[in-house]
């Protein structure tokens, strides 16, 4: 997988969006996100901040931040503590007390006994020869029947792989950046223009203002815009890109969804009263 700073660089830069565009949107300040950007984790005020600071600025970008926090966790979180404790070696002194264990100092020798166990194993078995000599041995040998505790494992033992396998196609799916639906919309006036703008959401943004060239041009978010221009003295910049306005007489509406631009009759469009 690419770096995590690489990820959110590149999809920001492939959506021509500004950084701070996104420190507007996300609420999180310009330089944490350049830190993210930089893997600069040092930066960022703690680990709890970084894991919500990435989460945030990834979707943001539609991105999928679940994984991606994912990964910093596996890159750069800590062991626990008491997985850093080192395997403590056996004491000196429990090696110690074995050593100095005594032995039986009276009764048979140990060399005795074995020997004697032997002995009577090699009688045993040389009887045991002599009365099963004369059987016949049988035609055919059964094969041994698995047990259910074998039985059971072989069934668990499937059931983790198929789950291992789904797991991991699951999480190649999601691992594809999910494409963002919303819209960015820049007004820039070359002459004087009436101009009313409502979202989807978020009510009106521009409330029936005659804009002039040199105002100040702002980036709008959102799903679905309503648009209306009192003539054709403007240029509207969606994603980055710049749409044409045709010269009018009586104004011009517009609805812009990610889909496109689609041009709204009188009666729909918005009033800004």
């Amino acid at each position: 997988m690419p770096e995590i700073g690489a990820s959110l660089r590149e999809a920001r830069m492939r959506q021509r969006i500004d950084i701070s565009e996104v420190e507007q949107e996300t609420k999180i300040r310009a330089k944490y996100l350049r830190a993210l950007e930089n893997e600069e984790w040092d930066l960022l005020p703690g680990p709890t901040y970084v894991k919500s600071f990435l989460r945030t600025y990834a979707e943001s970008l539609g991105l999928d931040g679940r994984l991606l926090v994912e990964e910093y966790k596996l890159r750069h979180e800590r062991l626990s503590d008491v997985e850093l404790q080192p395997i403590a070696p056996r004491s000196e002194s429990a090696r110690g007390g074995r050593a100095r264990r005594r032995r039986p100092s009276g009764g048979v020798p140990r060399w005795a006994v074995v020997l004697a166990v032997v002995a009577a194993l090699l009688v045993a078995l040389y009887f045991l020869g002599d009365d099963t000599g004369d059987q016949q041995p049988p035609s055919a040998v059964e094969p041994p029947t698995p047990s259910k505790t074998q039985t059971t494992q072989g069934s668990r033992q499937g059931t983790t792989s198929s789950r291992s396998s789904g797991s991991s196609s699951a999480s190649g799916s999601s691992s594809r950046p999910r494409r963002s639906r919303v819209v960015r919309l820049q007004i820039v006036p070359t002459g004087e223009v009436f101009v009313c703008l409502t979202a989807v959401g978020q009510g009106t943004l521009v409330n029936g203002v005659i804009l002039r060239p040199g105002d100040p041009v702002r980036t709008y978010r959102s799903r679905r815009f309503r648009l209306n221009l009192g003539n054709n003295r403007v240029r509207l910049r969606v994603n980055g890109q710049v749409r044409p306005v045709p010269a009018v007489t009586s104004g011009i509406g517009y609805e812009i969804t990610r889909a496109g631009r689609k041009t709204l009759p009188a009666g729909q469009r918005p009033t800004c009263e």
